[in-house]
């Protein structure tokens, strides 16, 4: 969501009257890729780009490719294949080992329903979404036609069957994973859009500047809660939300919430984690060692051992000393409790990445 964001803001921020834009964005992979089904990056006909669908091997010639999709006025697919050993392939040699598709759509700023448009919609959305690209098609006018769904379509699209259709969706949303469904003449994406993680960061200690800063780096919705007067400046334009201590009950959490408890108050965790128990966030991490814990669960008469969703001590086991590292811990443990991740190390890992 942070790079949808980038490209929402950079779009706005265009003078559409004296400059053009496409979108490149990546629709289908086979093999390894540095980049994700969905990466995208805005182009301008002035050259100037946001965003990106590699770790820098394609940007160049998308961003050629991108101009000639604004001149033309139409999109087009272009693979990038770097499985094959053939030098005049853009990426051989730069270890992306994979095949990517990747669709160039100029934007029209009169369309209300243009792509860039439609994802500045769903900034905020608390919920999943789908959404609909035709990337292969006979009818090449048909390319980059979208729909957005937050659940089944309710109506035609296209000559599609809308039963088959639906239930390609519903796996989708299950399995909370892009995918591709080729129908006839068709090959359609199905790009599933996760919200962006709500992280709610509790305490008021000088380890929350760290916290709030990585959280605020990975493009994540802060929220912050302790006393606004203790709450260093800088950090009011990293979070969303600042709010004392005695509206933490008001919070809502959703699968895609996450609560770190940081306030090295034995007292406050204790009158904080009932309330944040009942919420059920998707990860509930709280600082202190493990004697703490018990102790917790025995003034609470709360099995603690037995909530899933508690993780404490809180952060994946990297050595961490300083605050900062300590916050690399905590959010590689939430990213990799987020993402269903079994947390190895990647070199023991034979399947791709992406």
């Amino acid at each position: 969501m942070k790079e949808i964001r980038s490209i929402v803001s950079a779009y706005n921020n265009i003078d559409h009257s004296k400059v053009r834009v496409a979108l490149a964005s990546v629709v289908n992979i086979e093999g390894s890729s540095y980049r994700r089904i969905g990466a995208r990056m805005l182009v301008q006909s002035n050259g100037v780009w946001v965003g990106g669908i590699s770790g820098g091997c394609l940007e160049g010639d998308a961003l050629e490719k991108a101009q000639q999709a604004i001149y033309k006025n139409h999109c087009s697919v272009v693979t990038y294949d770097t499985l094959e050993d053939d030098q005049n392939q853009i990426g051989v040699g730069l270890g992306c080992n994979g095949k990517i598709d990747v669709l160039f759509s100029p934007i029209d700023p009169s369309d209300d329903s243009n792509e860039v448009l439609t994802l500045s919609g769903i900034i905020g959305a608390e919920q999943p979404k789908i959404l609909i690209k035709i990337i292969e098609d006979n009818n090449q006018n048909n390319l980059g036609k979208i729909r957005l769904v937050s659940d089944e379509l309710q109506d035609q699209f296209f000559d599609l069957d809308v039963g088959e259709f639906n239930n390609a969706i519903r796996n989708t949303f299950a399995q909370e994973r892009s995918s591709v469904l080729e129908i006839g003449e068709k090959k359609i994406l199905l790009e599933f859009i996760r919200p962006e993680t709500r992280i709610i960061l509790i305490g008021n200690n000088h380890d929350l500047s760290a916290m709030a800063g990585l959280c605020h780096q990975m493009g994540w919705y802060v929220t912050i809660v302790g006393r606004k007067r203790k709450v260093p400046k800088s950090l009011f334009s990293m979070a969303h939300h600042v709010m004392e201590y005695e509206d933490a009950d008001k919070i809502e959490c959703t699968k895609y919430t996450c609560v770190v408890l940081m306030t090295h108050d034995y007292n406050k965790d204790k009158a904080l984690l009932p309330i944040f128990l009942e919420k059920k966030p998707a990860y509930l991490g709280m600082l202190g060692p493990r004697k703490r814990l018990e102790k917790l669960q025995s003034d609470l008469n709360i099995n603690l051992s037995k909530i899933p969703f508690l993780y404490s001590p809180t952060g994946l086991d990297l050595g961490a000393e300083s605050p900062e590292e300590i916050a690399l811990s905590i959010c590689s443990e939430i990213m990799a409790v987020m993402r269903d991740s079994d947390k190895s190390s990647l070199r023991e890992r034979t399947s791709p990445i992406h």
